[in-house]
């Protein structure tokens, strides 16, 4: 995959956001006999809050990843990535950026869930060093939660 751009989404950014996180989802409405919450989220207000980070190839919007900050770590409260690049990295390079946000906040834990019925991102996120916490229903939805620790990052103090 070619390198891409990673920023804020911004108001501008409403219809193609919204656009691209129903075709992210649209494989589990059958799967999960519904509409993912993803999918029904209010994507102005998290815009609004700037809480959207877009992956962007030479304009055109690939991925994107929500992510809430809260006291004592970040919350990834959605990852989408276009059907015609998923399998391609762009999933991973949205996860590293939330890394590198938490440390550049402090935090030292990132947070998710999934759908109980989205099995491959289960084992997508156990690969990549997130721990499953808990399972249960949350907004009528069977989830798995998720928790990864992060170590601090290195200060030039531990060069040498």
């Amino acid at each position: 995959m070619p390198p891409v751009e990673i920023r804020l989404g911004t108001a501008a950014d409403r219809d193609s956001v919204g656009a691209l996180v129903e075709r992210a989802y649209a494989r589990y409405i059958p799967r999960i006999g519904r509409r993912p919450g993803p999918m029904d989220d209010d994507h102005v207000a998290q815009l609004r809050a700037q809480q959207v980070h877009l992956a962007l190839e030479r304009g055109r919007l690939l991925g994107l990843i929500v992510l809430v900050s809260q006291p004592d770590h970040l919350l990834i409260e959605n990852v989408a990535v276009h059907p015609d690049v998923q399998g391609q990295g762009l999933g991973l390079a949205l996860l590293e950026h939330a890394e590198a946000l938490a440390r550049q906040l402090g935090l030292s834990e990132l947070r998710l869930y999934t759908n109980a019925a989205m099995t491959e991102n289960q084992e997508f996120y156990a690969k990549r060093g997130y721990r499953e916490t808990a399972r249960r229903t949350d907004n009528g939805f069977a989830r798995v939660f998720f928790v990864k620790p992060l170590a601090p990052a290195a200060s030039s103090n531990d060069l040498g």
